[in-house]
């Protein structure tokens, strides 16, 4: 049992623009599966007193990253860049638009998460191969244990999201990475 640590939930990309059923991505149907384990999770953390943090993607038009031929999504100030309203963020909680995969990248996480003595970074969002992985290995590099939650965490096909998720099952980085399922995460805390 994990009783000495303090846990954040990351709530990683659970933006409006890759639920929109018009935009026909491969990931939505996933990404709607995890809403509810997601929310679960959340309202468990809230509970206990442990940090709710949401970080989605938050580009600009003429972003890097679109110059290979991606669509611009996500787009600073819009409603696409909004949380779903499914995951009901809550006063206490915290909201850090991302300029790229990554929660940790430019958006103030790290020092946020010190300043509460954090110890472990619970990643669940959307996508596994992706934005959850650079986050959870991103975590490590600010000496905070990572924890894929694989129950509230997606790719675009579940093939993709297993085939990620079994790379880092056994690493030399456990248990500093490690993947659970939300009950294990919960069990691991102390939580009934």
């Amino acid at each position: 049992m994990i009783t000495k640590d303090n846990p954040a939930i990351l709530v990683i990309d659970m933006v409006k623009d890759y639920f929109d059923p018009r935009r026909n991505l491969k990931i939505t149907p996933y990404a709607r599966a995890i809403v509810n384990p997601i929310k679960h999770l959340t309202s468990t953390f809230r509970k206990n007193g442990w940090p709710v943090i949401f970080s989605t993607d938050s580009f600009k038009a003429d972003d890097f990253i679109f110059s290979a031929g991606m669509e611009p999504e996500s787009l600073s100030g819009t409603e696409g860049a909004q949380l779903i309203d499914e995951l009901e963020r809550k006063p206490g909680d915290l909201w850090l638009p991302k300029p790229r995969f990554s929660a940790f990248f430019q958006t103030g996480l790290a020092e946020y998460l010190k300043e509460r003595e954090i110890t472990i970074c619970a990643v669940t969002g959307i996508a596994t191969p992706v934005c959850v992985l650079t986050t959870a290995f991103d975590g490590i590099c600010y000496n905070f244990r990572s924890v894929i939650i694989s129950d509230c965490s997606a790719a675009a096909s579940e093939k993709i999201h297993k085939d990620t998720l079994n790379l880092y099952r056994q690493t030399a980085l456990y248990p500093l990475l490690k993947v659970s399922t939300s009950s294990e995460l919960l069990s691991d805390l102390g939580v009934d």
